[in-house]
């Protein structure tokens, strides 16, 4: 670790114990979220960057990384939304503000926080979040593609074989997730790929209390046009910024365009 990183640390918050990287540690503080399968150590390259201009902190969510995991825990959105304002609670971040930044499950996490304990919250960044729901198309990737990996990664498994998984990977990239991709509780991946499709997030973006931007994976497949479309119905004061020439692990694609994507939502550019 070297640059803007500053130390990992646990906390405990909403009755679990929670761990965080924390990078910067200066100016206004950030929260990030991260996906489905990705512990807080997969995006601190990005965290790096933010680091320069926040305070800002990397959650492992519940069932990945570092943070409590096990068979006794509700892996629900609700639960791990509240984790999230818990822990912002916990750390003092709520008295002062800040904002939360979430990929796919992350940001569906982000949504449903933000609507259900807002305090504190300022402004909060949607990075591709999966659309399905009640009713909704189904989300593109498969379950299958989630239990196997993370199968062969208990197992062990090195960055050859993880390419199978994700071809267009840097070997850098591929040894990571290879390396933590083990700490994803299964039961807790399925609990939250199901949530996926019987959480309707549509709900509450009418209600977010703060202003929201949607940056949208051009070639991702998990937002398209109709979807943004109705998002901006929804709550017609939402910003949208695509990065066309990226899939849905955004930064991995084109670091660049994710961040310009944030344009000076945060307060100014982020460089």
């Amino acid at each position: 670790m070297s640059g803007t990183f500053l130390y990992g640390a646990n906390v405990r918050a909403n009755g679990i114990r929670q761990h965080y990287l924390r990078y910067g540690g200066a100016g206004p503080a950030l929260i990030l979220i991260p996906g489905i399968t990705s512990p807080a150590i997969t995006w601190g390259f990005v965290a790096e960057r933010l680091g320069r201009e926040f305070d800002t902190y990397v959650l492992d969510v519940r069932g990945r990384g570092l943070s409590e995991t096990g068979s006794g825990l509700d892996y629900g959105i609700d639960a791990c939304a509240d984790d999230v304002t818990a822990f912002a609670g916990a750390l003092g971040l709520a008295e002062a503000g800040y904002h939360l930044a979430g990929h796919s499950m992350g940001a569906r996490f982000a949504i449903r926080a933000a609507v259900r304990q807002p305090k504190g919250i300022q402004r909060l960044v949607l990075i591709d979040p999966p659309v399905s729901g009640p009713g909704r198309r189904a989300y593109p990737s498969n379950l299958d593609w989630y239990v196997d990996s993370i199968r062969q990664a208990v197992a062990g498994m090195d960055a050859d074989a993880m390419r199978a998984f994700c071809p267009t990977w840097t070997i850098e990239q591929l040894r990571l997730r290879a390396e933590w991709l083990h700490t994803c509780h299964e039961p807790a991946i399925v609990e939250t790929y199901r949530g996926f499709h019987e959480d309707d997030i549509h709900q509450d973006l009418p209600n977010l209390p703060v202003p929201a931007l949607l940056i949208v994976a051009g070639r991702g497949g998990v937002i398209q046009a109709e979807d943004e479309a109705e998002i901006r119905q929804l709550q017609p004061g939402i910003r949208i910024a695509r990065v066309e020439d990226a899939g849905h692990m955004i930064p991995w694609d084109d670091y660049e365009g994710f961040f310009a994507a944030f344009g000076d939502f945060l307060g100014k550019p982020l460089t």
